[in-house]
């Protein structure tokens, strides 16, 4: 099949920046190449009306000129299957008035996987923007024993290919020349067959859309099902007429448009790769590449398996061994920034409000930032590192029990990190249920923000124990949470969302060596998103709390200091709750604590430092938090921190919502407010179970 030439035109020329748009399939690559090129110059937010993340960076091309780079959602094809892939199209095709259209656009590819990457290629090739190919993974191919002719394969495509390396840093320099004086459109497209390619001419004539847009559009339009142009005739009935008269033609004549514009595609991808690509011997001459050779120790049934439970062990003893010495400095900070305004402001309540209530309140929850950074330091490298899709494939089987697949683990398992990217990844699953089960249960899965609690009450469980007793009691707490998750997917698919348990399509990735810099990227932004919400959210609560912990202040001068929390509105509200969570060992105060977390987990640890501190003297008590609690008494004279009570309030905690903003995410995601209240409550119930058995249980085996 030939290739069609198209008359080229040279962009107008604009003085301001150029707006570059990075596309690819999942897993190429793309993320690494934005974070090469942009740096700490990017910045994360949600597109309008979506919940689809928008990354947008500035770098500079080879003469100094200042480039806005958009990384778009990983896609296949601009046949979408998902909000990710809806996105890319719509921005591609300057659908979203939200964002530009862009310049030029950069499709990043995998060389090792390069015929089933240059279908999204020759999708954009038809798009009528310029295109320069990024052929990252270079490496990867040579080593699979694949040898890419470079030059031919530009000749092929008629727009430039540059081969990259993007872990290593290798073509970022020729890819930033290339966008400094890349100007035309391509100058080649694919063919496709001559009924398909003039109904699309003719129906192009009749769009509204803008200037190039109009061809690209009416292919798309002309392999919409019949429900799609129904949603679509609630907008624009003459067209939907335009396209199903098409379509009927097109049939007439023999012709299925999408079966036909497939076979068109990849008969022409078939043609440049049997001209630009040559195979030889794999590397070693064993037939097994690296990547065979990982995979049959790494997801082998029992190795495999032991893998993957020694990552995780080793990530939970970094995050006890590694944090230990920031969270002490963070901590000497704190009590040095409340000695110093303590004794430098004068008895009034600004200086409590600053000394009791804001210092420790976000205090208490920054000193395990470091933690947090560990924890998303491992996640990168996992999921860098190509090692994430295989934790996936693994998870099949037990994924399968519970009726999902190991798609489903992947979201399961960002939402480690926090439970909003992961339940943002749930785009990723085709089926309507099998996504909202993700949804329902991925807050099941240990997050960061449950870090301080579980630091907090394992210090007071053990004070002094080792690394690997804190990181083996840390594990646990994780793995109830991948229980849980599991065995309320299981009920909800035999129950309120059954379908048939889907067979899982899984893309593996190459092996690859992570990039420490860009991980470093998604560290720091991490940490400020954490900071930014310690210095607003957990600020304005440990205000707030500190005002319900202080008001109405006692009449009687002589009223100590546990008097008076005890009657004020913060002690009233945790009375009120007492007889409903008396019966899992906690007391009014540690009540306080789960009503002003449900905004935010991590604020219980703040909490429970304002409320401490409040009782105590800041000037002259600088026991630790740690110490203060393993000190409380109740009215009899025991303990209110038993080993019971801490193990039953870590499992509360793994059970519970208590996170407003995962609430939020899941109202935009499923677009009902009845999916996030359901959570909310068969969370609390599940919570509050759990920990009921866990201390009661422990009791009746005379525990303490």
């Amino acid at each position: 099949m030939a290739t069609v030439e198209t008359p080229s035109r040279p962009l107008p020329t604009v003085e301001t920046e150029r707006h570059i748009a990075i596309a690819g399939n999942p897993n190429c690559g793309k993320s690494t190449i934005f974070n090469a090129l942009t740096g700490m110059r990017q910045k994360v937010g949600n597109y309008p009306g979506v919940t689809v993340e928008r990354k947008l960076g500035r770098f500079f091309g080879s003469h100094g000129e200042p480039m806005t780079l958009l990384d778009l959602p990983g896609s296949y094809s601009l046949q979408v299957r998902s909000p990710d892939e809806a996105v890319s199209r719509d921005v591609l095709l300057g659908r979203r008035t939200d964002t530009a259209r862009p310049d030029v656009i950069v499709a990043v590819v995998d060389a090792s996987n390069l015929e089933r990457n240059l279908y999204l290629v020759a999708q954009l090739l038809d798009i009528g923007l310029p295109v320069v190919v990024a052929l990252n993974m270079a490496d990867v191919a040579e080593q699979n024993g694949i040898r890419i002719d470079f030059a031919r394969l530009q000749e092929e495509l008629g727009v430039p290919v540059i081969p990259m390396v993007a872990t290593e840093g290798a073509g970022l320099v020729e890819l930033k020349q290339t966008l400094s004086r890349v100007q035309q459109p391509p100058a080649k497209r694919p063919s496709m067959p001559e009924a398909i390619d003039r109904e699309a001419r003719s129906l192009a004539e009749q769009l509204p859309v803008l200037e190039g847009v109009a061809f690209p559009e009416a292919l798309l339009l002309l392999t919409l099902h019949d429900q799609a142009l129904a949603e679509l005739a609630e907008h624009n009935d003459a067209i939907v007429q335009s396209t199903l008269s098409a379509q009927a033609r097109l049939r007439e004549a023999g012709v299925e448009p999408l079966t036909a514009l497939v076979e068109a595609r990849y008969e022409w991808i078939h043609q440049v790769c049997g001209r630009a690509v040559h195979k030889t011997e794999a590397a070693g001459g064993s037939g097994l590449s690296i990547s065979d050779r990982m995979d049959a120790f790494l997801t082998h049934r029992f190795w495999g398996w032991l893998a993957f439970l020694g990552a995780m062990a080793l990530m939970f003893l970094c995050i006890f061994t590694l944090a230990k010495v920031p969270m002490d400095w963070i901590k000497a900070l704190t009590d040095a920034s409340s000695l110093w305004v303590g004794s430098h402001m004068p008895e009034s309540n600004l200086r409590s409000l600053i000394v009791d209530g804001a210092i420790p309140g976000v205090g208490g929850v920054v000193v395990f930032l470091p933690q947090i950074l560990i924890l998303f330091f491992f996640l990168g490298l996992l999921e860098d590192s190509g090692y994430m899709a295989r934790a996936a494939f693994m998870m099949d089987r037990v994924m399968a029990s519970v009726g999902l697949h190991g798609k489903s683990f992947i979201p399961l398992l960002s939402s480690f990190a926090c439970a909003i990217p992961g339940i943002m990844a749930t785009r990723t699953v085709e089926n309507r249920k099998d996504r909202l089960v993700t949804i329902l249960v991925a807050p099941l899965m240990s997050c960061s923000a449950r870090l301080p609690v579980y630091g907090l009450m394992i210090a007071v469980l053990i004070p002094g124990a080792s690394p690997l007793a804190q990181a083996g009691i840390m594990l646990s707490m994780y793995l109830l949470g991948i229980v849980a998750a599991f065995a309320m997917a299981f009920v909800f698919k035999k129950t309120l969302l059954k379908s048939e348990t889907p067979m899982l399509l899984l893309e593996l990735p190459p092996y690859r060596r992570p990039l420490l810099w860009s991980i470093a990227v998604r560290m720091v932004e991490r940490a400020g998103i954490f900071l930014r919400r310690a210095g607003t959210v957990i600020l304005a609560l440990s205000i707030v709390l500190w005002a319900l912990a202080t008001f109405p202040k006692p009449s009687d001068p002589h009223t100590t200091k546990a008097e008076a929390i005890s009657q004020s509105y913060a002690g009233r509200m945790g009375h009120f709750i007492e007889p409903a969570i008396r019966p899992l060992g906690y007391d009014w105060k540690i009540g306080i604590g789960l009503i002003g977390s449900f905004a935010a987990r991590e604020v219980f640890v703040g909490t429970m430092a304002i409320v401490y501190n409040i009782e105590g003297d800041v000037e002259k008590d600088t026991a630790s938090l740690r110490d203060t609690m393993r000190a409380e008494k109740r009215d009899d004279g025991s303990p209110v921190f038993t080993p019971l009570v801490c193990v039953s309030l870590m499992v509360f905690y793994v059970l519970a919502m208590q996170c407003i903003s995962t609430v939020v995410i899941v109202r935009r995601e499923t677009n009902s407010w009845r999916w996030p209240l359901f959570q909310i409550a068969y969370m609390t119930v599940l919570a509050w179970m759990g920990a009921f058995v866990v201390f009661q249980g422990g009791h009746l085996l005379g525990l303490q």
